[in-house]
């Protein structure tokens, strides 16, 4: 079917206009955090040029952070419990589908069924019993006990099985009679296989861990393991607000999955598109 040539200058303006919508809030958050904190809402109203273009510029606010928030400790666990949890998590995942796919075992079918029930519970129902198994373990306050109940994503298990099931059983069949063991079959002929997957489930689960909130605060009290969601909540206080501190947190916040997207969203694209595809 031909498009109407009519429709794409509307398709554009719709583009724009939704751009726009996102990338406003994003553009006065990072306007702000260039300005003194007693400036940020100075030219708020009437909205002018003034409010999206800050006359007297100041890195104030990201030196602070740095010096007197200890952003530097805080960027640190952000990460390194992101990449953990992504790493080990793909591991487990991809494991444990292999398992569903290629093993026959009693109970498989309810077992998957329970997997695909943990992405569709919200956390909150869980988050007092698992506080206290965590506890019970010792591991509150620690970077195990907020990277451990993370490891096992249902959702990225049922992106490697629908990917799984698609590759040719032959393949497989073949390796057997050649006498590989099913960990040589995982490692060297299904793994290298999987890369379009295997970088979607990684970007899930490193952005659903960056912008990880309640469990970070719940299992943490030190400053010594705080992640960067939960000390942008800091900025906060009964008798302040430091605007300017909190813009420039949440600019960083958002850089850091953003940088690591755009490489990797082609890749991110076709894996989602192509699970559980038949070609």
């Amino acid at each position: 079917m031909k498009r109407n040539k009519g429709s794409i200058p509307v398709m554009y303006i719709a583009h724009i206009l939704l751009g726009l919508i996102i990338l406003l809030p994003l553009g006065f958050a990072l306007v702000s955090s260039l300005r003194p904190l007693d400036e940020i809402f100075r030219y708020m109203s009437p909205v002018s040029w003034r409010t999206f273009i800050p006359t007297h510029i100041t890195f104030d606010a990201y030196v602070s952070l740095f010096t007197e928030r200890g952003f530097g400790r805080i960027f640190f666990n952000t990460f390194y419990v992101s990449i953990v949890n992504v790493v080990i998590g793909l591991v487990i995942a991809s494991m444990a589908a292999f398992a569903f796919v290629y093993f026959e075992f009693r109970g498989r079918t309810l077992l998957f069924f329970l997997v695909i029930l943990t992405f569709m519970i919200p956390f909150e129902v869980i988050a007092i019993p698992l506080y206290g198994l965590v506890d019970k373990l010792g591991w509150i306050d620690t970077y195990s006990g907020i990277i451990v109940p993370g490891l096992a994503n249902g959702l990225v298990i049922f992106l490697y099985r629908q990917f799984f099931l698609d590759l040719p059983k032959a393949l497989i069949e073949s390796a057997r009679i050649d006498g590989a063991s099913w960990f040589k079959i995982y490692a060297g002929i299904i793994l290298p296989l999987c890369k379009p997957v295997t970088v979607s489930a990684g970007l899930l689960i490193f952005i659903h861990q960056w912008e990880s909130f309640m469990w970070p605060l719940i299992a943490t009290r030190s400053k010594a393991y705080k992640v960067i969601q939960v000390a942008l909540s800091d900025f906060v206080t009964e008798f302040a607000t430091y605007w300017n501190e909190m813009f420039a947190g949440i600019i960083i916040a958002v850089l850091v999955p953003v940088l690591v997207l755009l490489p990797l969203q082609r890749y991110f694209v076709n894996g989602i598109a192509n699970t559980g595809s038949k070609e």
